[in-house]
């Protein structure tokens, strides 16, 4: 299918859930979605978002783990991330909020614990008259774990069990042939169909 441009939506409304997990041979190349439109990477930490992001997004999308280095790198090597943690986390949410008012289309990463980061990016949709858009990593939390650990970062017990329950309740909700309030469409991927993801566009 190399080439291959999907669309989401042109499945009927009905069916919002596209389950590509345990297809990578047959998963698409490229997915598009309309001009305005934003789309959203969730998983669990480690589980490959930020890596789909940079391969795939146009410009690399709105990535905290790209903030996250950028301050890494400005600190010393000493200093605990947690100490400067806030600041990342606003910077990030800055540049979301700078990329949402310019009204361009965008690849978000959201870690999917903070519900009024997806509540934001439903308002803005709305505003725009375009959609919202849930990408869903279904990654094992072994996978995860392995991920942090080949990355060199982790994050806390207390913070992953956080991030779990938030994507379990995502995946249930996938399950049930639902997506999460706000979003017009769910596409679920796991490890390898995500390593067949190459592009994602925005197209009239």
């Amino acid at each position: 299918m190399d080439g291959t441009r999907v669309r989401p939506l042109a499945a009927p409304a009905a069916c919002t859930v596209r389950d590509l997990r345990g297809s990578a041979a047959r998963s698409p190349r490229s997915l598009s979605f309309r001009v305005g439109d934003i789309v959203v990477v969730s998983g669990l930490p480690g589980g490959g978002k930020s890596t789909l992001i940079k391969r795939a997004a146009p410009g690399g999308g709105i990535d905290s783990q790209d903030v996250r280095e950028r301050w890494e790198r400005r600190m010393p090597r000493a200093l605990p991330y947690a100490a400067y943690r806030p600041l990342v986390r606003a910077a990030h949410y800055w540049a979301l909020w700078r990329e949402l008012r310019s009204g361009a289309s965008v690849v978000v990463h959201d870690c999917g614990t903070q519900s009024w980061v997806r509540a934001l990016l439903a308002a803005t949709v709305r505003r725009r008259g375009s959609r919202l858009h849930l990408l869903l990593l279904d990654t094992t939390p072994e996978e995860a774990l392995a991920g942090q650990e080949s990355r060199g970062r982790g994050v806390s017990p207390y913070a992953f069990a956080r991030h779990r329950a938030a994507v379990t309740r995502l995946l249930a909700a996938a399950a049930a042939g639902r997506s999460p309030r706000g979003c017009a469409t769910t596409t679920l991927l796991d490890r390898p169909s995500a390593a067949t993801l190459t592009e994602i566009t925005f197209t009239p």
